[in-house]
């Protein structure tokens, strides 16, 4: 570093200018998707649906917990999001419904954490629209990998927890 002091001076000013402008595309992405879940969970339509997630799932509120976190991650487009919404506006019923059922907070927590990670990759999510725009791809060239990979496995994979967490409680 001594020895090339002077060319990373040169370099260091351009590549943290590159990186600076490369930053915000991804911050505005992400900022615009946290303010639309913002005006989505404002609206009256909300409560209708926050109201109807709590009846899904019959006797279990870990299926009713899963369907609400995922479909609040799916409208907000992010996963933190979803979860935020889902945890500030349904976090206490959840909690209570639980405990009436014998469920472990950590299990109601691992069920939260992973709803969050399937429909918030949808194709408005920001994280989807900045990685297409970096590698140069349109939806349709890539969507459908990301799709498997993001949206597939993650639901998949609440699916086994929903199944392994009722039989087994948490583990």
């Amino acid at each position: 570093m001594v020895l090339n002091l002077g060319r990373l001076r040169a370099i260091l000013g351009k590549t943290l200018d590159r990186g600076a402008a490369d930053s915000l595309k991804p911050i505005f992405n992400t900022a615009s998707l946290v303010g639309f879940g913002a005006v989505i969970a404002s609206l009256s339509a909300f409560a209708l649906i926050r109201d109807w997630v709590v009846t899904v799932g019959g006797d279990n509120p870990l299926i009713s917990l899963a369907v609400g976190t995922s479909l609040l991650a799916g409208m907000t487009g992010s996963a933190s999001g979803g979860m935020s919404i889902a945890l500030s506006t349904l976090g206490d019923t959840y909690l209570q419904m639980g405990r009436e059922a014998g469920i472990a907070p950590a299990l109601l927590h691992r069920v939260t954490a992973v709803a969050t990670g399937g429909l918030d990759a949808l194709p408005h999510n920001g994280a989807v629209i900045t990685l297409l725009t970096i590698c140069g791809l349109t939806h349709r060239e890539a969507y459908g990998d990301i799709a498997v990979v993001a949206v597939l496995i993650p639901i998949l994979a609440l699916i086994l927890l929903i199944g392994l967490g009722t039989v087994f409680g948490s583990f």
